[in-house]
């Protein structure tokens, strides 16, 4: 089976840094999250669900230098597979690639591999973390001013400061590499055995080993602590929407990057009467028969209270009234939607007796007014026949 190209899954290219990588994968990761297509049906919702994986699995080998360095090697995170045999230059060829991966290999021996010690224990940011906040919908539309969240994060360990280490004496040099976080790999290829520089597995390119273990994060340098938060949410915000929170993410395994980012993707509730279409509402509005014939004044709901609209004599069923300016605010702008509320004429059920004799009465009068969804059907079967 072929290997899937993980930059191509997050669009970026292969020269592409540790921040465009994490970039496309915000982006990506925002469009396709699982919350955005809770309404959606079951075959959407199943695609979002398989592309949201492929695109984290992609993300989780591009963001690590080691399954990076390994997949850009030999096509597979998982590093080289020999299938014996073989033309070298084909399906056998143990460097997964073409001649520019193949020399790649052979001259890394010679080369250090192109990556310097420094670059294998370069500083790694925490991970970014996403948070749901339910939201009730007038608070999508009107924001919500000191809102808490508490959420879960990994924090730097207290006891430790973050190294890992119960003292000073508990981080000792890698006997492996010597401090330098690399090492020399040989490989045996159709052109003999190779040498090539990589990550040194005894210490995960760190250079140290911690031989005195921190008792409350076991090593780590970070341990899974409550964070609360108090946030403002602008008024506006719809369904899938979200908002970044800049280094209050998880804190860096390694204790020299930053922490990581807080993405709050906000999961809005329907309401019992109001539809949300952008920044206009819409709802239908149930009225008599006296009233679309004759024409009213109703008090109806907006989004900030009651309104009096007007409807005019002799509305239809399905008719559309317009209220400007009883939308959702815009985002990003000091204006407003519309609110558009469709006309639903109510014919009444199951009369009595003295209420069928008035309807009676009143369409013996009636049937000298004018019509004009009749006579418009009626004049086109005249055409018809």
């Amino acid at each position: 089976m072929a290997q899937k190209n993980y930059y191509e899954i997050l669009g970026v290219a292969k020269t592409a840094s540790a921040d465009e990588i994490k970039s496309a994968y915000r982006r990506l990761a925002k469009k396709y999250h699982p919350d955005v297509f809770a309404t959606a049906d079951e075959k959407t919702k199943k695609d979002a669900e398989s592309k949201f994986k492929e695109i984290t699995h992609a993300y989780e080998v591009l963001s690590d230098p080691q399954k990076k360095a390994a997949y850009d090697q030999y096509g597979s995170e998982d590093g080289p597979t020999f299938t014996g045999g073989g033309n070298p230059f084909g399906e056998g060829n143990p460097f997964g690639g073409g001649f520019e991966d193949l020399f790649s290999n052979i001259f890394s021996g010679f080369t250090g591999g192109g990556r310097n010690s420094q670059q294998t224990r370069r500083e790694r940011d925490g991970d970014d973390i996403e948070y749901v906040v339910n939201l009730s919908f007038k608070e999508a539309c009107f924001g919500v001013k000191g809102k808490e969240i508490v959420f879960s994060r990994m924090d730097k360990c207290t006891s430790c400061n973050g190294t890992g280490s119960k003292s000073a004496s508990g981080v000792k040099t890698c006997p492996k590499c010597n401090g330098s976080g690399t090492v020399i790999m040989q490989q045996r290829t159709p052109f003999g055995v190779m040498q090539t520089r990589t990550t040194c597995p005894q210490c995960n390119g760190e250079g140290k080993i911690i031989v005195d273990k921190c008792p409350d994060c076991y090593g780590k340098g970070i341990v899974r602590k409550q964070r609360k938060l108090t946030v403002n949410i602008p008024a506006g915000v719809d369904n899938g929407n979200s908002m970044t929170i800049p280094k209050e993410g998880c804190a860096a395994p390694n204790g020299l990057g930053a922490n990581g980012n807080l993405f709050l993707i906000f999961k809005v509730a329907q309401h019992p009467i109001f539809i949300r279409e952008g920044v206009n509402i819409s709802y239908e509005l149930p009225i008599t028969i006296t009233q679309a014939a004759l024409g009213a004044r109703i008090t109806v709901p907006t989004l900030d209270g009651n309104t009096v609209i007007d409807i005019p004599e002799g509305t239809q069923h399905g008719a559309v009234i317009r209220v400007k300016g009883k939308g959702v605010k815009y985002l990003r702008k000091d204006a407003y939607g519309d609110m558009y509320i469709h006309i639903i004429v109510d014919v009444p059920k199951s009369l009595n007796i003295k209420q069928r004799a008035a309807v009676k009465n009143a369409e013996e009068e009636l049937n000298r007014a004018k019509y004009e969804q009749i006579e418009k059907f009626n004049r086109k079967l005249r055409e018809i026949n």
